[in-house]
C-alpha cells in the first residue's frame, strides 16, 4: 500500500506514504486509487504532504485517475504540495485541472 486512507465528512483522503512520486510508483498508485473509486469513494483529496518530488509518469497516473474517477460522477482534489511541486502544478496548468489546496484543513473547511 502507498496510500492510507481517512474517511471525512465527505471526502475520502488518500495520503501518500512516499518520498517521491514517480514511474515506478504511478502504476501502484492508479490501481489504488481505481479500487478507491469502485469502492464508492468518488470524492478523494489526494495528500501530498509526505512527498518531495513528483514525476510527469505520476502526473500522468494522476490525470488518469481524475477521467476515471469523473467517469463516476466523482472528482479528485490536491492537498499538501511543497513549494517545488506546487510551482510544477502552477507550470504546466495543473492546478486548473486539479483543485489544489494548502493543507486538508483547508479542503474540508
Amino acid at each position: 500500500m502507498m496510500i492510507e486512507t481517512h474517511q471525512r465528512s465527505n471526502y475520502t483522503e488518500a495520503k501518500l506514504l512516499i518520498k517521491e512520486a514517480n514511474l515506478d510508483v504511478a502504476e501502484q498508485f492508479k490501481s489504488e486509487i481505481q479500487h478507491l473509486v469502485d469502492r464508492g469513494h468518488t470524492h478523494i483529496i489526494v495528500n501530498f504532504e509526505n512527498v518531495a518530488y513528483v514525476d510527469s509518469s505520476f502526473l500522468g497516473a494522476l490525470v488518469s485517475v481524475l477521467k476515471y474517477c469523473m467517469s463516476k460522477k466523482g472528482d479528485i482534489a490536491v492537498a499538501g504540495l511543497n513549494k517545488d511541486i506546487s510551482n510544477l502544478f502552477n507550470l504546466i496548468r495543473m492546478n486548473k485541472v486539479f483543485k489544489v489546496f494548502n493543507s486538508l484543513p483547508d479542503a474540508f473547511a
